[in-house]
């Protein structure tokens, strides 16, 4: 087992499933995964964490996959447009999306210590944001939200996260 986000789970069925997901969403609505976008894409949910366009480009530069930050750059937008990747601002990073091909709206828990991100589901229509949007007359139609703090082993203390 391996930690995705701040939970155990079985890493080699995560990245199969999420890579059929993202197939499937494809095949159904007529869009291009390339080779290279879907390296990335593999890249992002190996490692479950967040990182760097320029880390991505070193991996697909050792694989002969592209040597050019427009290579890596391209197929970001793409995955970050179709919802299979997310930015995260805070980082100026990116990370596999845990719900690829499903419409949600993700929260990023960034550990402000170690950069470890979980992703979980917001809902800003609600709660003090929906409401003081409501109260103002607003329409949420999108919303980012990060939060930083201190993952489980940061806030225990672990030596790895330290």
């Amino acid at each position: 087992m391996d930690t995705i986000g701040f939970e155990q789970h079985d890493h080699k069925r995560c990245v199969q499933a999420a890579i059929a997901a993202v197939e499937a969403h494809c095949e159904t609505h007529r869009l291009h995964l390339t080779p290279v976008r879907r390296r990335v894409l593999e890249i992002l949910l190996n490692r479950h964490s967040a990182l760097g366009a320029y880390e991505i480009l070193d991996t697909l530069r050792v694989e002969g996959l592209g040597s050019q930050p427009p290579v890596v750059y391209r197929a970001l937008d793409f995955l970050v447009s179709h919802g299979f990747a997310h930015k995260i601002e805070r980082l100026n990073a990116f990370i596999a999306c845990t719900h690829p091909g499903q419409d949600h709206t993700p929260a990023f828990l960034i550990c402000r210590r170690c950069d470890a991100v979980a992703e979980a589901h917001a809902e800003p229509t609600k709660g003090m944001l929906g409401r003081a949007a409501s109260d103002s007359g607003f329409v949420i139609e999108q919303a980012v939200v990060e939060a930083v703090g201190l993952c489980p082993r940061c806030h225990e203390g672990a030596p790895s996260c330290a």
